[in-house]
């Protein structure tokens, strides 16, 4: 048996994250291929379009995370876990009014990354150029107590909202 040291917080490097976002390595893959990190997103943060060779889980520990594929979108809130499989482009982040926090687990370092914008996902969700209200309310419609109407008012004051008005 042996301690493992944690390295330091590591802030998210801009090319793939949108926002204020760090995480913490718990696993980096030495022992096995497993890698853990906890992840922890500020207000309107998120990932860019990503996949993972091996398929990887989110684990939401604190706040609600919005959990999106180019097919579907799932909100998650603490305790809540997602798998996306092998090969599968998705997103994660958190609310424009909540962090949030999640462990991040995967196997092996073969994760691909792509360029293009949350927006063009939820524009083609939605069958269109959906206003911004439009696009907010396709993915919380599913969330009970006037949730889509909260995010759609607090989404304005994010710089970085995961969809922007056409």
């Amino acid at each position: 048996m042996k301690h493992v040291a944690a390295p330091p917080t590591t802030k998210g490097p801009a090319e793939i994250f949108t926002g204020d976002v760090h995480f913490d390595v718990i696993a980096r893959g030495e022992a096995s291929r497993l890698r853990v990190n906890t992840v922890r997103f500020s207000p309107c943060a998120r990932t860019a379009w990503h996949s993972h060779s091996l398929g990887q889980m989110l684990h939401v520990t604190d706040g609600i995370c919005v959990v999106a594929t180019r097919e579907s979108v799932i909100i998650m809130r603490a305790g809540d876990t997602v798998h996306t499989p092998p090969g599968e482009e998705h997103w994660h982040g958190a609310l424009p009014d909540h962090f949030m926090s999640h462990l991040a687990m995967w196997e092996d370092d073969d994760a691909t990354w792509a360029a293009e914008g949350v927006a063009v996902q939820l524009r083609a969700l939605s069958g269109g150029k959906p206003s911004t209200a439009q696009a907010h309310i396709y993915v919380f419609r599913h969330v009970p107590n006037g949730s889509a109407d909260a995010f759609v008012r607090n989404s304005r004051r994010c710089k970085h909202a995961p969809v922007t008005s056409s």
